[in-house]
């Protein structure tokens, strides 16, 4: 099965419409042989000047505060339309991720906002603790880019005592898995990050995390993961775990979630702009998934 071309053109007049900047300025770079100058300027949009990035670059807030978890967002959307360095690096994210890192060398998920902007409740309770989703993503990007930086050593000590110590207990959450490879992918210690990465695939593979019947309520969202949240692409690191049988039946299950206006929807949102600009995140995702796998019509390889 692929999507059909007007099926196609209808996710595009989605995101074109109703999508944030960023989402379109990715779709442009992705799809439309679009320049990667305008991807960098929506990204720096939500930039603060203590260097951290806010103003809803994720849409359950709208509070402009810098949080770890939008500036780490920032680096990976720079990173995807390959305008990431290692003097950005140094420059524009060390100040301020090296400024809120805890004694132990991590860095916190997210802050409690202090203002009243509109957010969900989970902003106002949430845990400022230090973060595998924050600190192993920042430390892979600086693995890759060659960087030699004191925040280093500690950062990554903390890194590996948290593989250690969570083990399964983040295999379902498909934001902070694609985080953990970053960092395994591309750290110095591969013996050890071998090691981490066999457990890992034991602990997706294991019963209760993944949701195979692409009927089922929620399947997709958060807390109910399908095989491509973990293999993106064919060659992803982790494709080798599913069968192309799982592979096919999953490319079809997203491929029939489409909505009638052409998005791909979510169940996130506190309003109904908040909804949009998720569905135009979700929509842009899907979009690159099936792209990867050569399920677009008229879009192969």
């Amino acid at each position: 099965m692929q999507l059909s071309k007007a099926h196609y053109l209808k996710a595009r007049n989605f995101i074109l419409t109703n999508a944030r900047m960023i989402e379109r300025r990715l779709f442009h770079y992705h799809f439309e042989q679009g320049g990667t100058t305008g991807v960098f300027h929506a990204v720096y949009a939500y930039r603060n000047t203590d260097g951290g990035f806010g103003h809803g670059m994720e849409p359950d807030t709208a509070s402009p505060e810098s949080q770890p978890l939008f500036t780490i967002m920032a680096l990976e959307s720079l990173e995807e339309a390959g305008l990431l360095n290692r003097d950005l690096l140094l420059k524009d994210f060390m100040p301020y991720f090296e400024s809120i890192t805890n004694a132990k060398g991590g860095i916190p998920w997210m802050f409690r906002p202090t203002n009243e902007y509109p957010c969900e409740e989970h902003f106002k309770t949430v845990k400022e603790w230090a973060a595998l989703s924050t600190t192993a993503p920042l430390l892979g990007l600086l693995e890759k880019y060659n960087v030699n930086h004191p925040w280093m050593e500690k950062a990554e000590a903390f890194v590996w005592d948290e593989i250690k110590r969570i083990k399964e207990k983040h295999a379902f959450c498909h934001l902070c898995t694609p985080r953990r490879l970053t960092f395994l992918e591309n750290t110095k210690s591969q013996e050890k990050a071998m090691k981490a990465l066999n457990d890992l695939k034991t602990y997706i593979l294991a019963d209760d995390v993944m949701y195979n019947n692409p009927k089922e309520e929620g399947w997709g969202l958060y807390g109910k993961p399908h095989s491509l949240m973990y293999a993106p692409a064919p060659n992803s690191i982790l494709s080798p775990i599913f069968s192309l049988e799982q592979i096919e039946q999953d490319l079809n299950g997203l491929i029939e979630k489409q909505e009638e206006d052409g998005r791909w929807d979510t169940w996130y949102g506190l309003s109904e702009g908040m909804k949009l600009e998720w569905a135009g995140i979700q929509t842009l995702w899907t979009l690159k998934v099936l792209k990867n796998y050569n399920k677009i019509e008229g879009l192969e390889d």
